[in-house]
C-alpha cells in the first residue's frame, strides 16, 4: 500500500511539476499544514471521548454495561466470559459514540480474549463485523470535523450514519452467521 501511495505522490508530484512548477512547493506545505490541523483536531476529540472512556471504566459503568449488554453479547458473539464481554462492551461504546480509533484498544484486547472463545473464528469474524459496521448513535468525530470545517448544519449526518451503519451491520452479521454460525458436528 505504500509503494501505491508513493507512486501516487510521485505521479501527482511530476505532473505539478510540468504544468505549473510555481505552484508544486505552495500546494505540498498547504497540504501538510491541512494534515496537521486535522491531525490536532482529531487528537483533541480522541483525548476527550478517551478520557470519558477511562472514568467509565474507574467508575465500573462499563462492567455493568458489560452486564447489561450480556444477554445480547453474549449470544451475539458466543461467549460467556465477563472479562471479554467487558472488552466488547467498551468497544461497542465506543463505535456507537462514534470514536472508532478510542475503540481499537478495547477491540484488540477483546479479539485476543476471544482467541480462548469455544467458537474463535465465529467469535472473531463478528467482532470484526461488528467494528467495521461501525454503528453509531452520535457520529461525534464526523460531526467535530464537519462543524470544524463550517458546515451549514453539522448534526445533518446523524441519520443516515445511522440507518447505514446498521444495515451494514444486519448484512455483516447475517452473513457471519451463515457461513461461520453453524455448529460443528
Amino acid at each position: 500500500m505504500n509503494v501505491l501511495f508513493f507512486a501516487v505522490f510521485c505521479a501527482s508530484a511530476l505532473a505539478v511539476l510540468l504544468r505549473a512548477p510555481e505552484t508544486f512547493l505552495p500546494a505540498l506545505l498547504s497540504g501538510a499544514e491541512s494534515a496537521l490541523k486535522l491531525g490536532a483536531t482529531l487528537a483533541a476529540v480522541y483525548t476527550i471521548w478517551l478520557g470519558f472512556l477511562k472514568i467509565a471504566e474507574d467508575a465500573k459503568l462499563t462492567r455493568a454495561l458489560a452486564k447489561g449488554l450480556k444477554p445480547v453479547t453474549s449470544r451475539l458473539f458466543r461467549v460467556k466470559d465477563e472479562n471479554t464481554l467487558g472488552h466488547i462492551a467498551v468497544n461497542m461504546s465506543a463505535n456507537l459514540l462514534g470514536m472508532g480509533g478510542a475503540a481499537t484498544p478495547a477491540g484488540i484486547s477483546a479479539m485476543n480474549l476471544l482467541g480462548a472463545a469455544e467458537r474463535p473464528d465465529y467469535s472473531r469474524a463478528m467482532l470484526f463485523v461488528v467494528n467495521c459496521a461501525g454503528l453509531q448513535l452520535l457520529p461525534a468525530t464526523v460531526i467535530s470535523l464537519r462543524e470544524k470545517f463550517g458546515a451549514a448544519s453539522s448534526y445533518d449526518v446523524i441519520l443516515p450514519i445511522f440507518l447505514s451503519s446498521l444495515l451494514s451491520l444486519a448484512v455483516g452479521a447475517l452473513l457471519v452467521k451463515l457461513f461461520l454460525g453453524r455448529k460443528r458436528r
